[in-house]
């Protein structure tokens, strides 16, 4: 991680941690998810940035070595586009790939359709393009799911709050790299499905969990909640619902999240083309919810062999 250099950006009011290396023309901008960090991509960074392109990879406001907002509760998907709008222009930077993976799914596809002339490429990891306002997932869950857990003001809180931030943030490892959704029993907290005698995954070291632990010791997880799991029905003003740059989706077949009601049948019958019609989409048949993670070296690939495509 050396070759990794670590700045602030002033970015309306709040000082926002960038992770970049490469000094390449062409920019990819990495956009990461929970529980993770500008961290979880330390391996595609290097890749990209060795095979001549500049790789960027910010943690959100709230999220890691970033400023939290004023009022953490008030964060929106909204300030994340408007933040990575604001870092580009701070760059001097017209024209970018991103590089997007869960929830960062959402902000690349609406900063791709609110600005497409500063977008060449989206490529995502586990999640494709879902239109705002039709994520109805906890419609037909059980109580038990656990972002309708984590939307319940309070609840993660004094869940979380049993545990330090390293403790948290293993569980959801362990959790999210299963096959299964996450779903607590009505006298269970989120929390308590993991032992804590279970083992890391298996590509997640001591150190990384250890890295991971001291940015969500500083952060806390008060604007995690909020964005993505508390904003989720967040409205926008969109010019149109057309991704019209080329895509990539990367799916871990063993992706929990394909699970999700309607989600399989949404990619698997072309659907998700109405919205971003020049996509591709490749499967892992091994891959996790954290396949960038667990695979580097073959997802390296993947987002290389697209950059490449489209440079």
């Amino acid at each position: 991680m050396d070759k990794i250099e670590h700045k602030y950006i002033k970015v309306q009011g709040l000082n926002l941690h960038v992770a970049e290396t490469g000094t390449g023309p062409n920019v990819v901008v990495f956009l990461h998810g929970f529980p993770e960090i500008w961290y979880s991509w330390r391996h595609q960074m290097v890749a990209v940035a060795a095979a001549g392109f500049r790789a960027i990879a910010p943690d959100y406001r709230g999220y890691g070595l970033s400023d939290p907002p004023a009022e953490p509760e008030k964060a929106s998907f909204k300030d994340i586009t408007n933040d990575l709008l604001a870092t580009l222009d701070h760059l001097g930077i017209n024209k970018v790939f991103l590089v997007a993976k869960d929830f960062g799914a959402r902000p690349a596809y609406l900063f791709a359709l609110l600005h497409p002339e500063r977008v060449s490429g989206v490529i995502t990891l586990g999640v494709p393009f879902i239109p705002p306002g039709t994520a109805e997932f906890h419609k037909s869950l059980p109580e038990g799911f656990y972002i309708s857990r984590w939307q319940e003001p309070g609840r993660a809180e004094a869940d979380f709050g049993r545990h330090d931030a390293k403790t948290v943030v293993r569980n959801i490892y362990i959790l999210f790299s299963r096959s299964e959704i996450p779903i607590a029993p009505e006298n269970k907290e989120i929390m308590d499905l993991v032992d804590a005698s279970t083992p890391l995954p298996p590509w997640l070291t001591a150190e990384d969990l250890a890295t991971y632990g001291a940015l969500y010791e500083k952060s806390g997880f008060r604007t995690a909640l909020q964005v993505p799991y508390r904003s989720i029905h967040e409205k926008f003003s969109l010019p149109e619902l057309t991704v019209k740059v080329p895509a990539l989706l990367i799916l871990g077949e063993k992706d929990y999240f394909l699970k999700f009601p309607g989600i399989e049948d949404y990619i698997r019958s072309g659907k998700v083309k109405d919205f971003v019609p020049n996509l591709e989409i490749i499967r892992l048949s091994e891959g996790s919810h954290f396949v960038q993670e667990q695979s580097p070296e073959e997802v390296d690939q993947l987002v290389l062999t697209f950059l490449n495509k489209h440079v």
